[in-house]
Formats: C-alpha cells, structure tokens, sequence
C-alpha cells in the first residue's frame, strides 16, 4: 500500500472516468486523498460508479461536462457539497482530432476548444475560491503535441498550447493570491482505451513515433502519467512551480 500522504485532501480530476483521468484517480486515492471522478455524459455513469467503488478512499461522482459553459462550476459545487473542502485540482479531460487542415471546420474547433482549452479556464477559475490556502495543487494535462505537435493536429496541438501557456501565466500570477503552485504534466503517446480503439492502420502511422523513444519502444501506461501527477501534489513538491513535466520516455526534449 503506498504510503498516505494525502490523507485528508479531496481531489477533483476532470474527465476522470476512464484512460489518463482514472489512473490518476487511482493515483491519488491510493495515497490517501478522497476524490471526485468526473464523467461528462449519463451514459457514463455506470462505468464512473464501478471506478469509484473501485477506490480505497472515500469517493463520489459527478456528472459534469467540462466543454460546457455550466458544467465546470457544477461539478467545484458538487465536491464542496460532498466533502466541504477542495486541495488538489486536475484538469484530465481532452479531446483529439486527427484529421488534414484543410479538412479541419468549425464543429472541431467549437468541439476541442471548448473542452481542452475553455474548461481547462472555468474549471480553474471555479475552483480557486475554495483552494485550500498553502496546499493548493493545480496540474493541468497538457500534452506532448504542445511542444512537439505532428501533423493533422492543427486544433488540438493548438488547444494544448493554450494550456500550456495557461500554466505559466498561472504559475507567476495565483500563488500569491491562493497559496497554491501551478505545473503541467505532457504525455506522449500512452496506451488508453482510446488508442486501443484506433486500430491497426492509426497503430501503424504511431509506431515511428513509437520506436524513437528513449527509454523504450512503447506507449506509456496511464499510470506513468499518474504517479507524474501525483508526485507534483506532495506536500514537499511545494516549491515546485510553474513547471511542465514531459512524461514521454524522452521522446521529446527542451
């Protein structure tokens, strides 16, 4: 059993009923803290329970959809309700869309900015009034492609990139204001229920990628990503602010 450093903070991570987002619920709940899971449409709730009852902490649900304009407010007001406190904020939830620019229109641009980029914003700004004042944690998942984006991703490199300045202009403005530290977590390519489902032909355009990397040729597992997570919410990452940790065995370097 991991050792309970969180014990007694309460974590919101969106979109956190299954891939990157449940590991990191996993995460989290293993070291104690009690966590919100968020799903964003009532299809999901069922697998959003089974996770939750799945947790050795205390955990609830939350419908909430974060691409929404209301949706990021209602689930901070859910977790208050439910615990009366707010420590760690994760902003898990994202959308990709693969396909050429010129193919690109306005139905993915609504679509991946309002998820990946505008409730990243309402989130945040949500959750800030109830931060815990010196234990304050926010960790957004930005994404590999915020540095290093590949083609057919014009609009979701581009969401991610705003996040990724999200962070900085955070990181130097809110601790002073809420006692809270600010950093990002990129993921390279990592094995969730979305990439399994690609197929063989998305495989085998990734598998290049794949093969450049550093430590090994392989996709992370979602759990790489969330002890990356979980190491920025210790207690003694307090000084640790404004950083952009790269998860991605090295496949990409500043």
């Amino acid at each position: 059993m991991s050792e309970q450093t969180l014990t007694g903070l309460v974590a919101i991570v969106s979109g956190s009923n299954s891939g990157i987002g449940a590991a990191i619920i996993h995460e989290l709940s293993s070291r104690g803290a009690s966590t919100v899971v968020n799903y964003p449409f009532p299809h999901l709730r069922a697998e959003a329970e089974s996770l939750s009852s799945s947790l050795p902490k205390p955990s609830t649900c939350v419908e909430a959809d974060m691409s929404s304009i209301r949706g990021p407010k209602s689930l901070v007001d859910a977790t208050i309700a439910a615990f009366g406190r707010l420590d760690l904020v994760v902003n898990s939830a994202g959308l990709a869309i693969n396909l050429p620019f010129e193919e690109q229109d306005l139905s993915h641009w609504d679509q991946l900015v309002n998820l990946n980029a505008r409730g990243v914003f309402l989130l945040t700004q949500a959750a800030l009034p109830h931060l815990t004042e010196g234990r304050g944690r926010i960790i957004n998942i930005v994404s590999l492609s915020s540095r290093a984006p590949p083609p057919l991703q014009t609009i979701y490199a581009g969401t991610k990139g705003m996040v990724d300045s999200f962070t900085r202009c955070w990181a130097k403005e809110l601790p002073p204001k809420y006692g809270c530290t600010v950093n990002a977590v990129s993921p390279g390519p990592t094995m969730t229920e979305g990439f399994e489902a690609a197929g063989h032909e998305a495989m085998k355009l990734l598998q290049p990628t794949i093969d450049a990397t550093p430590v090994g040729k392989r996709m992370g597992d979602p759990s790489e990503i969330a002890y990356a997570v979980a190491f920025l919410c210790e207690e003694r990452s307090r000084w640790i602010n404004g950083a952009h940790l790269m998860a991605c065995g090295g496949l990409h370097i500043d």
